[in-house]
C-alpha cells in the first residue's frame, strides 16, 4: 500500500477533460481488497467495486457507503419513469464539469455518449464548458439547470424550472435532472477532497 502515498509526483495527471477512462489515486489509504469485512463488501453493493480504491476508501464507513451507493443507483438506473438515462448522465457530467471534477466528468460524459450516441455534443460540453450550445434546447436546459443548482443551490428556482418545462420536461423528468445534478454536486466534493485522477496508460509508459 505504500505505493499509494509515495508516488504522487509520478502521477500522469490528465491535461484536459476527456471521455476516456481515467484512474483515481487516493490521498488516504483505502481498505486492502483482501481485508474487506463482510459488512464492507455488502456495503459495496456491486462486488466489482472491491477493485476500485475509491470505494474501498469509502468502505471505512460501510453504512454511509451503502446509503450512498443505493441512492446513486436509484437516481441513475431507475428508469421506470421520468427522463432517460442519457439526460441523467448529462446532468452529472455538466455538474462535474462546472465543479472541476475531471474524473467524474469523464465517467458521466462517457455514459451520456453511450446512452445517446451524441459523442460530439458531449465532447463540446467538456471542451468548451457548461455554456456550450449542445444543439437542442432540451440538453441546453438540462445543463443550465444542473449548473444553477450546483453553483448556488438556494438560488435554483422558478426560472430554472420554467426553462425545463418549456423544453418539454414534465415533473418526473425535472425531478430526475435535479437528482442527478444534486447528487453529483455532493459527490464531486467528496471525490475532490479524497484523491485525484490520473491517466493509467500514460503513467505506465513512463516506468
Amino acid at each position: 500500500m505504500t505505493d499509494v502515498v509515495t508516488t504522487y509526483a509520478e502521477l500522469a495527471r490528465p491535461d484536459a477533460y476527456t471521455q476516456e477512462g481515467l484512474g483515481w489515486v487516493p490521498w488516504l489509504l483505502p481498505v486492502a481488497e483482501d481485508e474487506l469485512t463482510d459488512a464492507q463488501r455488502d456495503a459495496l453493493i456491486e462486488p466489482a467495486r472491491a477493485k476500485m480504491p475509491y470505494f474501498r476508501l469509502l468502505a471505512r464507513d460501510p453504512e454511509a457507503l451503502r446509503a450512498r451507493t443505493l441512492t446513486d443507483l436509484d437516481i441513475f438506473y431507475n428508469v421506470s419513469g421520468g427522463i432517460g438515462r442519457a439526460e441523467r448522465e448529462l446532468a452529472a457530467a455538466a455538474t462535474s464539469r462546472h465543479n472541476g471534477c475531471v474524473f467524474c466528468a469523464s465517467v458521466h460524459a462517457a455514459s451520456a455518449t453511450r446512452e445517446s450516441g451524441r459523442q460530439a455534443d458531449v465532447q463540446r460540453l467538456l471542451d468548451e464548458g457548461v455554456e456550450a450550445d449542445l444543439g437542442d434546447e432540451t440538453w441546453n436546459a438540462v445543463v443550465a439547470a444542473s449548473v444553477a443548482l450546483a453553483d448556488t443551490p438556494l438560488a435554483f428556482g422558478d426560472a430554472d424550472i420554467a426553462r425545463l418545462r418549456a423544453a418539454g420536461l414534465d415533473d418526473a423528468e425535472i425531478v430526475d435532472v435535479i437528482g442527478g445534478a444534486a447528487f453529483f454536486n455532493w459527490a464531486n466534493r467528496l471525490m475532490l477532497s479524497l484523491g485525484e485522477p490520473e491517466v493509467p496508460a500514460r503513467r505506465a509508459s513512463t516506468r
